[in-house]
């Protein structure tokens, strides 16, 4: 019956004005290496019931960026400025003391604060920044196979135990978070916000074999089809706004392995082109990608019940997102490790890739197996976009992101076209929790979406993107983006999503002006975080 009051309380408050409504938990879910298409609600085949049920009772955008990569990304998204602010303008550094974390504001405003998964940020670590209890991975990738990777904090504090054999991290991750969403509940009156962090569906592919099974047919059509089928049903879903024709298969940019097997600046192939065995390596690779994806779609469901059985979805706000655009690391065949030692570290072909026939073909995605998917596949990942990981096209940087919270908002099931940035998570959570932000503190750079959850018009934005050289502006219908050492490309977006048709040359006053933003933008930010951008040095005039 209290419950039932609470409840009844907060959607009277949210009918009123969604901002005023009884402080909501927070939920944060980060997906790892997930691209843009594959959530059944994103147009994938993948089978995402639970997520795909959040967007139809939430809002999903179509123009949400996030970093490029793992560590730029979380610190931004737990920070709300840029990553270059914060010590993050490449892949290593640590969080700064001058800039405050989304759980310690959260923290600053009555919420219990928890973490569950992949940190990724250096030290200090999770507990202290922030999050009063922490399970999960604090580097950056590993075996799912091996529970001994997987930590607890603060020390003392006894991590659940699996059988032998039956440890996976995707499912470990929730049953922690599960824990902590238990403790909340049994400690009082307080909110919770939980951070689940997954480290799935990034490489080493790993997925139980019940989960490979589902999807062990479906990838031998080859990545053309299932591009042309996501491609479908993104058109179907209304997804594709200024997105007219899908984009040829990706070229690979330069890296040491593309270099070495002769794939730099060449297309993907074609699926039809390549060897019988060749194909079925490949399929099975990303069937165990697919299955990776599901099981962590099934791991959310958990969560889901769990709140809706103790009466708290409705007042829980929830957002899904993912770190970067699909990994395409780093030829069209993926790789494979030798030894344990990931082979681009090698610095010779050995171990770059295998191709699995045979017995050895069915153990791919089993303890023991560690390989990513490759170029291609990331391609198909990111449909229709062009480029991967790393990269400021939009296949590096566009995420999906649905967020659920029906005691607060006033729209489900619809699409949201505004353009909006990771950083804009921590604005959003400090305005709908009552929360300050230090006065202290680096001013975040991110905007609130609370808009959106009204459903008020969006306003104008500049939003700046770099990493390892690759850049990018994008200023309401256009963007002005750019390959490390390449020159400035500019699109109209509101025409051209996809990035095909570069009207830099036509524009080139346009390009002057995006460029100098950029370069003021880039000197700024330089200054707050004390480093310069992948080694970059700035050109005057943006070039």
């Amino acid at each position: 019956m209290k419950q039932t009051l609470l409840l009844l309380a907060a959607l009277l408050l949210a009918l009123a004005d969604p901002a005023r409504a009884a402080k909501p938990n927070i939920l944060l879910i980060l997906a790892d290496d997930l691209g843009f298409s594959d959530l059944g609600c994103y147009g994938g085949e993948i089978q995402t019931p639970n997520l795909d049920k959040l967007a139809a009772d939430g809002l999903r955008f179509t123009q949400f960026y996030n970093g490029a990569r793992c560590c730029p990304s979380r610190a931004s998204l737990l920070t709300g400025l840029y990553p270059h602010e914060v010590g993050f303008a490449g892949m290593s550094g640590s969080l700064p003391p001058t800039c405050a974390t989304l759980p310690e504001v959260l923290k600053s405003a009555g919420y219990r604060t928890f973490m569950s998964g992949k940190w990724h940020l250096g030290n200090p670590g999770p507990f202290l920044r922030g999050f009063e209890e922490f399970y999960g991975l604090l580097g950056g990738y590993g075996s799912f196979w091996n529970e001994k990777l997987y930590t607890r904090r603060p020390e003392g504090r006894t991590a659940r135990s699996y059988p032998e054999g039956k440890f996976y991290a995707t499912d470990a991750i929730t049953d922690h978070a599960l824990d902590f969403i238990a403790s909340a509940r049994q400690a009082g009156d307080k909110p919770f916000f939980l951070y689940l962090a997954f480290n799935a569906p990034h490489f080493p592919l790993h997925a139980p074999p019940a989960e490979i099974a589902k999807y062990a047919g479906t990838y031998e059509q080859g990545w053309d089809k299932i591009r042309d089928a996501r491609y479908a049903r993104q058109k179907q879903l209304g997804l594709l706004a200024g997105v007219p024709e899908l984009t040829p298969r990706s070229q690979i940019p330069p890296n040491v392995v593309a270099n070495m097997h002769d794939w730099t600046g060449k297309a993907n192939p074609a699926w039809e082109s390549l060897a019988a065995d060749r194909r079925a390596d490949l399929a099975r690779r990303m069937a165990v990608f697919a299955g990776a994806v599901d099981r962590m779609d099934q791991n959310i469901g958990r969560v889901v019940a769990d709140l809706k059985q103790h009466g708290e979805l409705a007042n829980t706000l929830i957002f899904f997102l993912s770190d970067n655009g699909a990994c395409a690391e780093w030829d069209p065949f993926g790789f494979d490790v030798t030894n344990n030692v990931h082979a681009v570290n090698l610095g010779t072909t050995s171990g770059l890739n295998i191709l699995h026939t045979g017995a050895a073909l069915d153990q791919l995605g089993a303890p023991g197996s560690y390989v990513s998917y490759g170029s291609a596949w990331a391609n198909a990942c990111n449909t229709p976009f062009r480029l991967y990981k790393h990269y400021s096209h939009e296949g590096g940087i566009a995420t999906p992101l649905i967020i659920h919270w029906p005691a607060g908002m006033k729209r489900a099931g619809e699409l949201e076209q505004r353009i909006g940035h990771i950083s804009d998570v921590m604005a959003t959570c400090i305005e709908l929790a009552g929360a300050r932000y230090p006065a202290d503190k680096l001013a975040p750079a991110g905007r609130s979406l609370v808009p959106a959850l009204r459903g008020e018009a969006a306003g104008s934005r500049t939003i700046f993107f770099e990493h390892e050289g690759n850049r990018a502006v994008r200023e309401g219908q256009w963007k002005l983006v750019a390959l490390a050492k390449g020159p400035w490309e500019l699109y109209d977006m509101s025409r051209d999503r996809v990035e095909l048709h570069d009207l830099a040359a036509q524009q080139p006053d346009r390009v002057k002006q995006m460029a100098a933003q950029w370069d003021a933008w880039s000197a700024q930010v330089s200054a707050h975080g004390g480093q310069t951008h992948g080694g970059r040095k700035k050109k005057k005039g943006g070039d």
